[in-house]
């Protein structure tokens, strides 16, 4: 495997956000001052090929950030080219391969978007979005405005990357860098256990859970994904030295 030597220039930070979420998702993150930010779409019906598109959407080296499908996306990655991933934090997500009755509801939600039913799904997930099933009306717009923008072409391919996934604890263990694992303490798709076990596979991880804070943490809670961004890269510093 070909050694990717250190650089000076600050790392670029490769940004992917979930399943019917754009880059909206991270307007409030303050992102670390001095890193290029590039944000990836999830518009192809492939966890490989969406990992591939990561992997080449910057030249060397970089820090992976992801959201539930894009922390799944970043885990790919990580198992094609671990040399490539200087830090990871991942966040709301799962490393297990799909259950069965994930394939059915994704079957389920593909069917009614081809249907013309899309405002439908949107609103079938909505409720699992926040730390209530009731969010404020005004949270509740939001991430309307934010899926509705994203659209059912994307939708159903993302749908169908999901089908792809493979369980990836495996590759987690095989990582060379640094990581830091994030978790809402009310995070009803994914909750706190999965980031155990994420971060108990990852060798030279840190675990945050956020009290209080549901799936979608870069609007509920920006200041935990700030702060452990700014921790991830200076541990990164300190392993590049």
């Amino acid at each position: 495997m070909p050694r990717v030597e250190p650089s000076s220039d600050p790392l670029p930070l490769v940004v992917v956000p979930g399943m019917l979420c754009d880059p909206s998702l991270w307007s409030e993150v303050d992102f670390p001052e001095g890193h290029p930010v590039r944000h990836l779409e999830l518009g192809k019906p492939d966890i490989g090929a969406l990992a591939d598109d990561l992997l080449a959407s910057v030249s060397g080296p970089f820090v992976a950030v992801g959201l539930s499908l894009g922390a799944i996306v970043a885990f790919e990655a990580l198992r094609r080219s671990p040399e490539r991933i200087a830090g990871l934090c991942v966040m709301s997500t799962n490393a297990g391969a799909p259950r069965p009755e994930q394939y059915e509801a994704w079957r389920a939600m593909d069917v009614l978007i081809a249907d013309g039913g899309f405002p439908d799904v949107v609103e079938q997930t909505l409720p699992g979005m926040f730390p209530s099933p009731r969010p404020p009306s005004e949270s509740a717009e939001r991430y309307r405005r934010m899926a509705h923008a994203v659209g059912p072409d994307a939708a159903r391919a993302q749908l169908a990357s999901q089908a792809t996934r493979r369980d990836a604890v495996g590759a987690l263990r095989g990582a060379r860098c640094p990581a830091v694992v994030l978790s809402g303490t009310r995070d009803a798709l994914c909750p706190p256990d999965f980031h155990r076990t994420i971060a108990d596979a990852l060798p030279d991880a840190e675990l945050r859970e956020v009290p209080g804070a549901g799936h979608l943490l870069p609007w509920q809670r920006p200041d935990a994904v700030s702060a452990a961004l700014r921790d991830l890269l200076a541990r990164v510093r300190e392993t590049r030295l």
